[in-house]
């Protein structure tokens, strides 16, 4: 079984996230990056399913030389073969651009080394939460496509994928090949060991420079919404305090 992994570099989660003077990208001159959330959540699942059943893992992400770091955890984790589609722009491209890019580099993968029978995606990027280039690439590819899945079972040609719902789960069946969004939580990624870092350093990955068409989605600017500021009043310490937590309880209306 054959199954690709399309994973983007983003800022770590919860890091303070400053924008530059031009309002159109994030500054990232102290923040440190990782593979997105949900990602790396697709990224354990296809190594569970190629341990399974057999097969290859491969793995795909478009960004800047930096973002080989992330190939080099995903070898440490279980992948086999590595694709870096060079973004040296400075920013994030559009949407479409994007999946344009993705759906290019997947068909020269393809025509290489044969179809993948699965191609899996985060449910959204952590940084952009767009939940566009999976399913763009899946209508590019012609190939049937679910987002939101936390669970996938392989039946010989086609495949069964879970989708929470609320009160209980929606069940998909699909023949590939095929494409899913998979969401965190669908699993617990696992943790490199020694031996797989070690590997790391040695994988092999192939830069791709693919020149795809602009979209017509534009960014105008980004926002950082203004921080709340918060003051703590210390009330005392010791029995000396017990009075003035009364009189504070009594002005709330609490007592």
């Amino acid at each position: 079984m054959r199954i690709l992994v399309c994973v983007k570099r983003v800022p770590a989660p919860g890091s303070r996230i400053n924008v530059t003077e031009n309002g159109l990208n994030v500054d990232t001159a102290h923040l440190g990056f990782t593979t997105s959330p949900h990602e790396e959540c697709a990224l354990e699942e296809a190594a569970q399913l190629a341990e399974q059943h057999g097969g290859s893992v491969s793995v795909l992400t478009v960004g800047p030389a930096e973002a080989e770091e992330q190939l080099r955890y995903a070898a440490s984790v279980g992948g086999n073969e590595f694709t870096l589609v060079l973004n040296d722009t400075g920013q994030d491209w559009d949407p479409q651009r994007t999946a344009r890019t993705i759906t290019e580099a997947i068909a020269q993968l393809e025509a290489d080394s044969g179809v993948f029978d699965l191609i899996l995606f985060g449910n959204e990027s952590a940084d952009a939460g767009g939940y566009q280039v999976g399913v763009r690439v899946a209508v590019a590819l012609d190939r049937p496509m679910v987002n939101g899945i936390k669970g996938i079972e392989i039946e010989d040609s086609s495949l069964v994928a879970n989708r929470e719902v609320d009160g209980g789960l929606e069940v998909y069946s699909l023949l590939t090949p095929a494409v899913l969004g998979v969401k965190e939580g669908i699993n617990l990624p696992r943790y490199p060991t020694m031996k797989g870092r070690l590997a790391s350093k040695k994988a092999d990955i192939q830069v791709a420079q693919i020149e795809a068409l602009p979209g017509p989605q534009q960014l105008v600017r980004l926002h950082r919404p203004e921080e709340k500021v918060t003051e703590t009043e210390v009330l005392g310490t010791g029995p000396d305090a017990a009075s003035r937590v009364v009189d504070l309880l009594d002005e709330l209306g609490v007592l």
